[in-house]
């Protein structure tokens, strides 16, 4: 569901939305800057009655939200993740990523940030480490607000410094 204005595109997030614990932020920043959101999940969720804001119900199995996200995604749009290697995929296609603690996953950072992962999945398969991420907190919430603002405004400003395509006759 892409929609054009005269100006710029309209942005696109697509949120990995299973576990997401950010959805209802991200609705209000949408729905105040006017942006469309789709949500990529395994299972059928309820989420609120609007035009700008789409379900996609995906088959189970590992990676297939991903895959999903991945084939629709395009150059300036916004993924909400917490999946690392799902972040690497959409940084590839000139997407932008942001987790749900709000980290932002950038061309510079994502390579460490995979070589960390990676040596964490190593560790607590050896059990040398346990757990998972700790739960968000507040001020985790209000840092991936401050982070996905930023990120809406760098794309617009990116998008208005374009020249624009000449018109047909």
């Amino acid at each position: 569901m892409r929609h054009e204005n005269k100006e710029q595109s309209v942005l696109h997030i697509f949120i990995d939305a299973d576990a997401c614990p950010v959805k209802r932020e991200v609705y209000r920043v949408a729905k105040r800057c006017g942006l469309n959101v789709t949500l990529v999940a395994n299972s059928w969720m309820r989420i609120p009655n609007e035009t700008w804001l789409s379900l996609e119900v995906v088959d189970s199995g590992a990676d297939v939200a991903d895959d999903w996200i991945v084939e629709h995604v395009q150059a300036d749009d916004i993924v909400v993740t917490a999946d690392i290697l799902l972040a690497a995929r959409c940084i590839k296609k000139d997407a932008r990523a942001i987790s749900p603690s709000g980290k932002p996953f950038t061309e510079d950072s994502i390579g460490q940030t995979v070589a960390v992962r990676d040596l964490l999945a190593e560790l607590r398969g050896e059990g040398l480490i346990t757990g998972g991420p700790a739960p968000l907190k507040a001020s985790d919430r209000s840092l991936f607000l401050q982070q996905l603002d930023d990120v809406i405004q760098s794309i617009r400003r990116t998008q208005r410094s374009r020249p624009t395509p000449p018109k047909d006759s």
